[in-house]
């Protein structure tokens, strides 16, 4: 009896656990596909970047701070040929002139499958060098692809001196 009891509150927990990391997941999805939505509102050239690219991650909701020493992190959805195929985790540390804090989004397109599979074997950071292009209308006809990677953020809120994605790092999982 004490097994059954056992087993039944494990059986229990472990449903709890799965349907709170689906609904995470979901939650993450609905919010990713609102961000596409608004990046293309933003700039209605963005539709055939989506349509054309082989790839890309969107981080629908990145936080970022920092007093001199800086941080930020944020979760999203990885699509290959415009189907999701697993999730991102980005994280950043900077060090240098910076004050504030901003919530935005971010949208990465990969150039081809070469260029999404060093993303999805945790081979993609971005170093100071590189930089964003901020989703405004128009400024997608003028964005080229880097060493196979186009980066786009749109900010969502906070105000913040600076603004880069040098330093970040992906975990892609599927």
């Amino acid at each position: 009896m004490k097994t059954i009891c056992t087993l039944l509150c494990l059986s229990v927990l472990l449903v709890a656990w799965t349907a709170s990391g689906q609904s995470k997941r979901d939650k993450l999805m609905a919010d990713a596909k609102e961000a596409k939505a608004e990046f293309i509102k933003k700039d209605s050239k963005m539709a055939g970047l989506f349509g054309k690219a082989y790839g890309y991650v969107i981080l629908p909701n990145v936080g970022k701070g920092g007093i001199g020493i800086g941080g930020a992190a944020g979760n999203g959805i990885v699509y290959e040929r415009g189907k999701v195929i697993g999730t991102a985790k980005m994280s950043q540390v900077s060090v240098g002139l910076q004050l504030g804090g901003q919530a935005y989004r971010e949208v990465i397109f990969f150039e081809s499958k070469k260029d999404l599979d060093r993303f999805k074997e945790n081979r993609v950071e971005f170093s100071a060098q590189v930089s964003a292009v901020a989703a405004t209308e128009g400024a997608s006809a003028n964005a080229k692809y880097v060493d196979g990677v186009m980066v786009f953020t749109m900010q969502k809120g906070g105000l913040m001196y600076e603004a880069s994605v040098g330093g970040q790092k992906f975990k892609y999982e599927k």
